[in-house]
């Protein structure tokens, strides 16, 4: 799946920015750095995805 990142702004000049494509801490991960450029946070609402395990690369090895 593509992950992006896509910022809308308002008239009023706010700001939202929704990260698409990321699951878990990987989203807040994603766009800390805007965060932290833009300034002060007025709301943050978490997607289901935030709450969905994230994929691991690794092998899973089984021990008998």
């Amino acid at each position: 799946m593509t992950q992006e990142i896509h910022v809308d702004i308002a008239p009023d000049g706010s700001l939202k920015i929704d990260a698409i494509g990321f699951s878990g801490s990987d989203c807040e991960l994603a766009t800390a750095f805007l965060e932290e450029a833009l300034g002060e946070i007025q709301s943050k609402q978490k997607k289901p995805e935030f709450y969905q395990q994230q994929r691991r690369n690794s092998a899973q090895r089984l021990r008998r």
